[in-house]
C-alpha cells in the first residue's frame, strides 16, 4: 500500500491533539488542508479514522489502533533526529543513563568524570532506580543506557546485553561477631544468626534468595533496608550479619570495622551489564560512553 508519509503526519498531529485547528497550527497549513488530507487517507485505507461532532473530533476504534503504530513511528523518527544531532562532533547533546545508587557510587563515578572531561558539552542525565526499574525505563525509551545487576533471565528479547564487570557477593559481620572470624561456616549454620538484608525487590536480595533455595534455606531478616550504605553501617554496629557486594566494603575491611565470613559453599559471581535497546538506535553520545567503559559497540 503506497501512501504518502505526509498524510500520516497530518493524521498523527490530528490524532494527538484531537483538533484539526491545532494540528493545522502545528503543521503550518490550513484547517481545510488537514481535513482534506484525513479524507484522502481514509479513502486510501477504506476506513473511517475520525468521528466528527460539530467542532469536536475523536478517533474511531480503527483510528486508535492505527494511531498507536503511527505514534511509534514518529518516536523512532525523533530518536533518529537526536542521533543526527549528536553526530555534530558531540558539541551538544545528552546521554541518559539509568543505574542504581550502588552501581553509580562504586562502579560508574570514575567513568562519568572522564566522560565529562572529554565531552564537556554533553549533558549527563542520571536516573537512580533499582535494576528492574532501570530495565523498564530502557524498554520504554526513557533512557539510552541502563547499567544493572543482571539475573540471567531478566533482560528479555528487546534489550542488548553488554557484560561490564563480574562482581562477588560476600557475607559480612562486625566486631560483635568476632568469634566467627576465621571459622569455616556452612550456610545452614549461618542461617541461625540474625540477618540484615536488602529489600526483597532488589536484585541482590533475589540473587541471594535464589542461591539459598538450592540448599533449602530461607532467611527471615531482622531488618530489611533499601540502602546498601545503611546496611553496612548497621552491620558495623553489630545488629546482625549481612550480604553485600565485596566492592562496597573495601574501606570497612581495611579499617577492620567488618570482616568477611568464610563459607564451606562458594557464593557464585554475578554480572553488572550495560543494556541498550535493540529497536531504538543508541545515540552517538551514549555509544561513546559505552566505549569509555571498555566495551566495543
Amino acid at each position: 500500500m503506497d501512501i504518502n508519509f505526509e498524510l500520516y503526519k497530518v493524521f498523527y498531529y490530528a490524532g494527538k491533539h484531537l483538533n484539526f485547528s491545532e494540528a493545522a497550527n502545528h503543521l503550518y497549513i490550513t484547517q481545510s488542508a488537514v481535513s482534506q488530507s484525513i479524507k484522502q487517507l481514509e479513502a486510501k485505507l477504506h476506513i473511517q479514522l475520525f468521528m466528527r461532532h460539530t467542532k469536536k473530533i475523536r478517533l474511531t476504534p480503527e483510528g486508535e489502533s492505527l494511531f498507536k503504530y503511527v505514534e511509534q513511528a514518529f518516536f523512532a523518527i525523533k530518536s533518529g533526529e537526536r542521533t543526527l544531532q549528536a553526530i555534530q562532533n558531540l558539541q551538544h547533546g545528552e546521554v541518559r543513563i539509568a543505574a542504581s545508587d550502588t552501581i553509580c557510587k562504586y562502579y560508574l563515578l570514575p567513568y562519568l568524570k572522564e566522560f565529562h572531561q572529554k565531552y564537556p558539552h554533553i549533558k549527563i542525565h542520571i536516573t537512580n532506580r533499582p535494576s528492574p526499574v532501570c530495565m523498564e525505563l530502557l524498554n520504554n525509551g526513557v533512557v539510552d543506557i541502563s547499567v544493572v545487576n543482571m539475573l540471567n533471565h531478566e533482560a528479555g528479547s528487546s534489550l542488548n546485553i553488554h557484560p561490564f564487570k563480574r562482581i562477588q557477593d560476600v557475607f559480612i559481620a562486625g566486631k560483635a561477631f568476632e568469634s566467627l572470624k576465621g571459622e569455616k561456616l556452612s550456610l545452614k549454620s549461618l542461617a541461625g544468626y540474625p540477618f540484615l538484608l536488602l529489600e526483597k525487590n532488589s536484585t541482590t536480595r533475589r540473587f541471594l534468595d535464589d542461591f539459598l533455595k538450592k540448599y533449602e534455606i530461607t532467611l527471615s531478616p531482622e531488618v530489611e533496608l533499601d540502602s546498601i550504605d545503611l546496611l553496612i553501617e548497621f552491620t558495623k554496629i553489630g545488629l546482625g550479619i549481612s550480604y553485600v557486594m565485596e566492592d562496597t566494603i573495601k574501606d570497612a575491611l581495611e579499617n577492620q570495622d567488618l570482616f568477611i565470613l568464610e563459607l564451606e559453599e562458594a557464593v557464585p559471581q554475578r554480572q553488572v551489564a550495560i543494556l541498550t535497546h535493540r529497536q531504538i538506535p543508541t545515540p552517538l553520545s551514549a555509544q561513546r560512553f559505552i566505549e569509555l567503559l571498555g566495551i566495543s559497540y
